[in-house]
């Protein structure tokens, strides 16, 4: 488990990275908490500094859109999921949990 940030600093429609290898983005989708690799599959690009719109977040690069839910990715040019990661609040506290390999987590 890693902790993330305070719930309260998780606003809905924000995300924030964690600089981890590979980088993870816990996105906050009107009230959903959703945690993904951060980099795009088709180029490097940072999801976090994409755009959320529900639960999905277009690239910033080339407009490659990927659901939170899945990792899938829902447009060209992106082919390839990003992982996906449970995550949980404790006490006020947001983590993530890491999965293993690559594509949507199990």
């Amino acid at each position: 488990m890693i902790p993330v940030c305070q719930l309260a600093d998780l606003p809905a429609g924000e995300a924030v990275r964690l600089d981890t290898t590979p980088p993870i983005a816990v996105f906050n989708a009107d009230g959903e908490l959703y945690a993904i690799d951060d980099t795009c599959t088709h180029q490097d690009a940072a999801l976090s500094d994409g755009w959320l719109e529900g639960c999905l977040v277009e690239c910033p690069l080339h407009a490659a859109s990927f659901d939170l839910r899945t990792g899938a990715p829902t447009c060209l040019p992106a082919r390839r999921p990003v992982r996906t990661h449970p995550v949980t609040v404790q006490d006020g506290t947001v983590y993530v949990h890491l999965t293993a390999g690559e594509g949507t987590a199990a």
